[in-house]
C-alpha cells in the first residue's frame, strides 16, 4: 500500500468516525489534561519530567487508545505524584485520582472498537454506570482513607484493602457481571 493510499484510507476512517468514539477520545483528552494540570499547580515542586513525558503519552492515548501509552501515562502521573507530593490525602489528590479513573475507563471503551465503528447508545449506557460509580466512590474512599490515616487505627492497611475490595465488588455487581464458564 502506497503512502497516498494509506492517507486516503485514514481520511475515510476519520470521516466515518462515530460520535461515541469522538466523545470517548474527548473524555480521554480532558481527563488526561486534568491529571496533568492539577498536580502541576500544587505548591510542592513536581518534576518537570512528568509533564514532558505525560503530554506526548496523552496525545498518543487520544490517537491510539488501545496502545500501551495509556498505561504509561497513568504510571508517569502516579509516580510523579508519589515522588514529590506530601503524604496527606487532599482534594487535589482525589481530583487527580478521579481524572485517572475516567481516563482509564474512556480509554478502555475507545480501545475496544475501531475509530470508524458505529456505536449504539445502549453500549454507552453499559459504561456510564461503572464510570459514574467509580467517580463517586473515589471521594468516599479518599475521605475514609484520610480518617483512617489521621486516627492511627491498628490494621489500617486491612481497612484500606477492604475499601478497595468493596469498590471492586460494587463495580462488578453494578455492571451485572456473571461468574460463568464458557
Amino acid at each position: 500500500m502506497t503512502a497516498d493510499e494509506k492517507i486516503t484510507q485514514w481520511l475515510a476512517e476519520l470521516r466515518a468516525t462515530s460520535r461515541a468514539v469522538l466523545l470517548a477520545r474527548f473524555v480521554i483528552a480532558v481527563a488526561g489534561t486534568v491529571a496533568i494540570v492539577v498536580p502541576t499547580i500544587q505548591p510542592w515542586d513536581q518534576l518537570d519530567l512528568v509533564v514532558y513525558l505525560a503530554v506526548p503519552l496523552l496525545l498518543a492515548t487520544v490517537v491510539i487508545p488501545d496502545s500501551v501509552s495509556g498505561t504509561l501515562f497513568l504510571l508517569v502521573v502516579t509516580l510523579g505524584w508519589l515522588m514529590r507530593a506530601p503524604g496527606t490525602i487532599t482534594w487535589s489528590l482525589t481530583i487527580t485520582a478521579m481524572a485517572l479513573a475516567t481516563l482509564h475507563l474512556a480509554a478502555a471503551f475507545a480501545a475496544q472498537l475501531p475509530s470508524y465503528a458505529q456505536v449504539h447508545p445502549a453500549s454507552l449506557r453499559r459504561w456510564w454506570l461503572p464510570g459514574t460509580t467509580a467517580l463517586l466512590l473515589a471521594p468516599a474512599v479518599a475521605g475514609a482513607a484520610a480518617l483512617v490515616q489521621n486516627a492511627n487505627v491498628p490494621g489500617s492497611l486491612l481497612i484500606t484493602v477492604a475499601a478497595i475490595a468493596l469498590t471492586a465488588v460494587t463495580l462488578w455487581l453494578i455492571t451485572d457481571q456473571k461468574l460463568k464458564r464458557d
